[in-house]
């Protein structure tokens, strides 16, 4: 049988024993905690940052439709009028004597441009708002699987 003496001196040693284990428990919780805390703000960030892509997405597409109505509007007006009509192209503060033609090309051209850069930003937009829904999908994930453990 064990001394008197001995119980009281284990006693202190599997309490820091105890303490010890808890505390390398605690900071693999704590470091597991600040990577999913790590991962998780990135994972926001990426998506706020994308999400305001979006919008200036939006705003470039609305602003290229504006202009292409515009363009087109005018085309109308000027189809209307006859071919020795005189016309001026606005440069700045002044205007420049054009043919009918020469603005009925530029006016054309800009309706092309803005059609292309209105696809082309469509195209962008649906890349970035698949890109929004994967981080939303893996924020969900991430909390889902936090909750488990």
């Amino acid at each position: 049988m064990r001394s008197p003496t001995f119980r009281k001196m284990a006693a202190p040693v599997d309490l820091e024993l105890k303490k010890v284990i808890e505390r390398t428990k605690t900071r693999s919780r704590v470091g597991l905690l600040s990577n999913t805390y790590e991962a998780f703000s990135e994972l926001q960030v990426k998506m706020i940052d994308t999400q305001q892509k979006v919008k200036l997405a939006d705003l470039q597409i609305e602003q290229l439709t504006h202009v292409q109505k515009h363009a087109n509007l005018t085309h109308a007006e000027i189809s209307t009028l006859g071919d020795n009509t005189r016309m001026y192209e606005g440069v700045g503060r002044m205007f420049i004597l054009q043919s009918k033609d020469d603005i009925t090309q530029q006016l054309k051209v800009k309706q092309k441009t803005a059609e292309e850069k209105i696809k082309e930003l469509e195209q962008k937009k649906v890349y970035l708002e698949r890109s929004v829904k994967e981080a939303e999908d893996n924020i969900r994930e991430m909390l889902l699987s936090r909750r488990a453990q």
